[in-house]
C-alpha cells in the first residue's frame, strides 16, 4: 500500500516591492492573525525600519510591543520567548537581516506563534526559509522551525542596506548550484530522497543569478528586486524538499568549519560563495563549471579568494579536508578530502595563491 506523505509550509503572503512597507499591516490582515503583535528587531534594522513597522501597526489599533536583540544566540532567542509571554503577544514580526529575523524564527516555532519577516538587507534566504541559524561558541547550529507566514520585502529599503550584504546574499544563492549536486550525488549513491521539484526550483534559482550578476548593481532597487526573488524561490525551495538540502551542501559545510576555525572573519554568504567555486570544481574537473561560479561571483564584487575573505590560505585546506565532519550530510567531499587534493583544488581555482 502506497503511504508516502508530504507536509510543506510555504509563506501565504509575499509582498515585494518599491513602498511596501506600509503594507505590512495589510498583508497580516489578510492572515486574519489575532493578538497582539511583537516586533523583533535589532538597533540598526530599529531605526531603518522596525519603528515605522511599530507605527503602522500602532495607528491600525494593533498595540504592537517591541524587544531589540543585540546578538545571536540562543540566550536571546530565550529573551524573545520570555517578552512576547510577558507582553501577551499573539504573533511575532522580525525586521532587520539575518539575527533579528532568525532569532523571532525560532522564538515563534518554540510559542507555537506566527512568524512575520521584514528583511531590511538582502543577506541571506533565512528571510523565508523555514530554518533559523545561531552561533553558539565555535559552532553554527541550524534549527528546523516554521517559514514565516508572509514576508514583506520593500525594495527601497533593501537597495539602501549595505552592498556588502546584498553581493552576501547573491553569493549564497549562487551556491545552490552546487548543493544540488550534492544532493543528486547523495540520492545516486546513498539512496537520499531527492525532490526533482525542489531540485529543479533551487537551481533554476542559482543559474538564474549566474546569468544576471552583470546587471546587479550598488543603489539599484531593480537589483533589489532580482536578489529577493532569487531569495525568495530558494526558501520556498527548501520548504518543499522539508530540509535545507536545496540550498546547503558541501560549500556550507565548509563555511561552517571556516567559522569554527577563525570565527567573526567573513559573512557567510561570502563563504559559501568562495566554497562553492572549489566543490564546484571538485564536481566538474579543472574544465568545468567552477569559472562560470567565479566570475558570477567576482561581477557582483564578492569575495573569490582566502584573502579577500580575510582568511589565511590554511584556513580554507583545513575548513575542505575537516568539513565532512560535521554533519551526516554526504557530499562531493564523501568521508573526507585529502590535504593534496584540497591543495590542488584551492590552487586551479585561484582561491589560495
Amino acid at each position: 500500500m502506497f503511504e508516502k506523505s508530504s507536509w510543506i509550509r510555504l509563506p501565504r503572503n509575499v509582498v515585494v516591492g518599491h513602498g511596501v512597507l506600509d503594507e505590512t499591516v495589510a498583508a497580516v490582515e489578510g492572515l486574519y492573525l489575532d493578538g497582539r503583535p511583537l516586533v523583533v528587531t535589532s538597533p540598526t534594522p530599529k531605526a531603518i525600519a522596525a519603528d515605522r513597522v511599530a507605527d503602522l501597526f500602532a495607528e491600525a489599533g494593533f498595540d504592537p510591543a517591541m524587544v531589540v536583540v543585540e546578538e545571536a544566540s540562543f540566550a536571546e532567542v530565550q529573551r524573545v520567548i520570555d517578552r512576547a509571554r510577558e507582553e501577551d503577544a499573539g504573533f511575532l514580526v522580525g525586521v532587520g537581516g539575518g539575527k533579528p529575523i532568525d532569532l523571532a524564527k525560532m522564538a515563534a516555532d518554540e510559542l507555537g506563534q506566527a512568524l512575520v519577516s521584514v528583511p531590511t538587507a538582502a543577506s541571506h534566504d533565512g528571510i523565508v526559509s523555514g530554518r533559523g541559524s545561531v552561533p553558539e561558541k565555535d559552532t553554527r547550529h541550524s534549527v528546523a522551525a516554521d517559514p514565516p507566514v508572509a514576508v514583506v520585502a520593500d525594495t527601497e529599503v533593501l537597495a539602501e542596506a549595505p552592498w556588502r550584504l546584498t553581493t552576501a546574499g547573491c553569493a549564497d544563492i549562487i551556491s545552490n548550484y552546487t548543493a544540488v549536486k550534492d544532493w543528486q550525488l547523495a540520492h545516486r549513491l546513498k539512496n537520499v530522497e531527492y525532490s526533482e521539484y525542489a531540485g529543479a526550483l533551487s537551481q533554476m534559482t542559482a543559474e538564474m543569478l549566474v546569468g544576471s550578476a552583470g546587471s546587479i548593481k550598488r543603489g539599484l532597487e531593480e537589483s533589489a528586486w532580482i536578489v529577493v526573488k532569487a531569495l525568495v524561490s530558494s526558501g520556498v525551495a527548501m520548504s518543499i524538499a522539508g530540509s535545507s538540502r536545496p540550498a546547503s551542501g558541501a560549500e556550507h559545510l565548509i563555511s561552517h568549519q571556516l567559522d569554527r576555525i577563525a570565527p567573526g572573519t567573513a559573512l557567510h554568504g561570502h563563504q559559501v560563495g568562495v566554497a562553492s567555486v572549489l566543490t564546484e570544481y571538485l564536481h566538474s574537473g579543472a574544465d568545468g563549471e567552477w569559472k562560470q561560479v567565479r566570475d558570477a561571483l567576482q561581477s557582483l564584487g564578492a569575495p573569490t579568494t582566502a584573502a579577500e575573505l580575510g582568511h589565511d590560505p590554511e584556513d580554507i585546506v583545513e575548513a575542505a579536508t575537516t568539513a565532512h565532519t560535521i554533519r551526516d550530510r554526504y557530499t562531493i567531499l564523501g568521508d573526507g578530502l585529502s590535504r593534496e587534493a584540497a591543495m590542488e583544488a584551492a590552487t586551479v581555482t585561484g582561491i589560495i595563491g
